[in-house]
């Protein structure tokens, strides 16, 4: 089955900033790009006030404008556009059958910033099977102007972060997408292993971790051997891609976001968990996705 790119679009500059990224990465990649608005009609919908018809012809005209707008700057990019009747997370969630990657907006930098759709954003990034992407807008860019003037975003370039935080395992699925990523771009990787001092490494240094921490010759280069096996089939795989390996004790949260101010792109891990409330995306991600200067991929793995 082929695979496309999938963006949600609901009219904010937020959204159209994400489908614009979503363009270009299509191109990149040559994969056609799919457009997606969801709209259900709710007669009780009181903000709106309006008949069926008119929300159906205002969800429409959304798909439309961003769907004409993209047609115009990226001319010979494979484009569809639909309404789907669902709510915006069921909409999205439905496209991963034949998603290479959904990409959503995201507004702003802060804990209580809030993404696409309002609080459906997160929802999307801790339910899908799928990577998510998240997109900012430029700051004081409005709706006309997503596309207009801007030249090459810097996203188009510069390297690729990607967070190897757990086993090899867990870490390939972040790993592949961030090399793919890279490839269609002619850019570099920076891949980042953060680490902490166990606590009890001072009392009982006996674990099988620890025990082969110590015949690395220490801590350190047990985590940078750690990076370097993980790493060592897809640099095989990619030999075309450039690889900065950094290994830091801290916070991964921290870390990443440390080494992220010349990124294009933050690539994260996330493991499937739900709490008492639904999906949780995990601290990392969390962190990510409100504090990152670049647009946030989040990769899903069992």
């Amino acid at each position: 089955m082929s695979r496309e790119i999938v963006a949600g679009v609901d009219g904010s500059p937020e959204s159209l900033a994400a489908a614009d990224w979503a363009a270009r990465e299509a191109g990149r990649r040559r994969l056609p790009l799919r457009l997606v608005h969801a709209w259900r009609w709710d007669p009780l919908d009181l903000p709106l006030r309006q008949d069926r018809a008119s929300q159906e012809r205002m969800a429409d005209d959304v798909l439309r404008k961003a769907e004409s707008a993209l047609a115009e700057r990226h001319p010979t990019l494979p484009l569809t556009a639909e309404v789907v009747p669902d709510t915006p997370v069921a909409a999205l969630l439905s496209t991963e059958e034949r998603a290479e990657m959904v990409v959503i907006g995201s507004r702003g930098h802060g804990a209580v910033a809030g993404f696409l759709l309002g609080s459906y954003g997160q929802q999307i990034i801790a339910a899908a099977h799928r990577p998510v992407v998240a997109v900012r807008s430029r700051d004081g860019e409005d709706a006309g102007e997503v596309g207009k003037h801007r030249g090459e975003h810097p996203d188009g370039g510069g390297v690729i972060v990607v967070g190897q935080l757990g086993g090899a395992e867990d870490s390939a699925p972040a790993l592949r997408f961030a090399f793919e990523t890279a490839a269609a771009r002619g850019a570099s990787v920076r891949a980042v292993r953060a680490w902490s001092l166990p606590p009890l490494y001072a009392y009982s240094p006996t674990s099988s971790a620890l025990a082969l921490a110590d015949e690395a010759g220490g801590l350190v280069p047990y985590e940078k051997k750690a990076l370097r096996e993980a790493l060592t089939p897809w640099r095989e795989r990619f030999p075309e891609v450039g690889v900065d390996e950094h290994v830091e004790i801290g916070s991964a949260g921290q870390v990443l976001l440390g080494v992220s101010g010349d990124a294009g792109l933050l690539v994260v891990g996330r493991r499937a968990r739900r709490g008492a409330i639904g999906p949780r995306i995990g601290s990392v991600a969390h962190a990510a996705l409100h504090l990152a200067p670049c647009p946030v991929a989040v990769v899903p793995h069992e």
